[in-house]
């Protein structure tokens, strides 16, 4: 990793079967945006603070929620004690009402609109045209209960780099994500540029009312936009953003912060409480009731893992899932009006089955834009993967890849155009 050359991984030893992934990617340039060694993350919470013990705990609470449909949320024992537990936690940083973690902020993001109606963004249910088709958005899913690497020789195995040992049980029914379990589904077999594109196409459906009061051509009496400020140009700019924000996220990962993954940790954490080591580890995590409740169900204190293969083999922080739609869902925000309400919301039945009419407070698109970064960022917790922390985090990294690009762009257009408006993650609003 110090030298950068290319022989030198090749020279790498391995475990067991299982490569690295991409650890190159470190190094790559760009020739639009910034390169991926320009931009900054904050550091990570530390592995023996209250906050990763924190984190830890949600965690553990999400692998055991994984099966609530999120219809069930307020009334579910499971997701009830889940709240209680994190909100007992000395430096628990999700979301609360009143001091608390309820069934209304439980596994969701502190972002605007991440909070208001449904958990999964309109963006992931509501159908999607394509071509001169739509294409209902109903996934194929894992069976209940399907978890693994419980056992301490399988995880331990896998830490070596073996191929994992158990498989993943599909529901033989495609489903409307309707719970964590479907949801980290949903973000394990995703190609980057999907989520950002099936958006954008929802969007567009909404007509020129949808877009941006900035666009030049919405008032003009003679033209409209195409190749510049029109549907060419807007999904372009969104799929371009996704893999120079992974290599941010790389650079990261690889030559600065080369976290440990929550697979690693919930290890650390089983041999420390069977006595088998002597790791500083916030008592936060080892007395909660959450690693109370894995050891009653797996007689283990391993986190549970929703993929068969556990964590990538790459460094957890920050998350490539969170800076890829980060940058995505900014493209979004530049090109299309985040006022805008989203006509006939919808929200998935509890058995995934069908979509059910939603009766709200009004969703608009910038929240709803929002909480589908929240829900492709935190799908990843759901699996078991990322933790919390990294979610805003890596929104904001790949944020910033996409206002770089923009930045870039900027004055190439021949139009009368005051510039590209959006509203931040962390609220505060923009003109490029």
């Amino acid at each position: 990793m110090k030298s950068g050359n290319p022989d030198d991984f090749e020279r790498i030893p391995l475990g067991g079967e299982r490569k690295l992934v991409n650890p190159q990617a470190a190094y790559a340039y760009e020739m639009a945006g910034p390169d991926s060694h320009q931009l900054v993350t904050p550091p990570p919470p530390a592995f023996s603070s209250a906050e990763a013990a924190g984190e830890m705990v949600e965690l553990y609470w999400l692998a055991l929620c994984r099966d609530v449909p999120f219809t069930d949320y307020d009334t579910d024992p499971l997701t009830m004690e889940a709240a209680e537990d994190l909100t007992n936690l000395s430096d628990f940083r999700g979301p609360k009402i009143d001091g608390k973690v309820t069934s209304k902020t439980l596994f969701r993001g502190d972002i605007q609109g991440a909070l208001v109606g449904p958990y999964i963004s309109q963006f992931l249910w509501k159908d999607v045209p394509y071509v001169s088709n739509t294409v209902a958005q109903r996934y194929e899913t894992t069976i209940p209960n399907d978890d693994h690497l419980i056992s301490y020789p399988n995880w331990l195995a896998v830490q070596n780099g073996s191929a994992p040992p158990t498989f993943n049980e599909f529901d033989p029914i495609p489903r409307y994500i309707r719970n964590i379990r479907d949801l980290a589904e949903y973000v394990h077999r995703d190609i980057t540029v999907e989520t950002g594109l099936t958006a954008g196409l929802i969007l567009l459906s909404f007509g020129e009312e949808a877009w941006d009061s900035n666009n030049p051509y919405l008032n003009s009496d003679t033209q409209l936009g195409f190749s510049t400020f029109g549907a060419p140009h807007a999904l372009d700019f969104v799929t371009r953003a996704a893999r120079p924000g992974l290599e941010a996220a790389w650079f990261q990962k690889w030559l600065v912060h080369r976290r440990l993954r929550p697979e690693q940790f919930g290890g650390r954490i089983h041999n420390e409480l069977i006595g088998a080591a002597d790791y500083p580890i916030h008592p936060d995590v080892l007395k909660s009731k959450a690693v109370t409740r894995i050891f009653e169900k797996y007689a283990t204190y391993l986190l549970p893992q929703a993929y068969e293969e556990g964590c990538p083999t790459h460094p957890s922080y920050p998350a490539g899932h969170g800076t890829f739609i980060g940058a995505m869902v900014t493209m979004l925000k530049a090109f299309f009006d985040e006022t805008y309400v989203i006509p006939s919301p919808v929200m998935a039945s509890s058995d995934g089955l069908s979509l059910d009419p939603y009766e709200g407070p009004p969703l608009t698109v910038g929240g709803e834009l929002n909480k589908l970064a929240m829900n492709v960022a935190l799908g990843r917790d759901g699996a078991g993967v990322h933790y919390s922390s990294e979610g805003l985090n890596s929104l904001q990294l790949g944020e910033q890849v996409a206002i770089g690009i923009l930045r870039d762009y900027r004055k190439t257009y021949n139009e009368q155009f005051e510039g590209f408006c959006l509203t931040k993650f962390d609220g505060t609003t923009i003109t490029i």
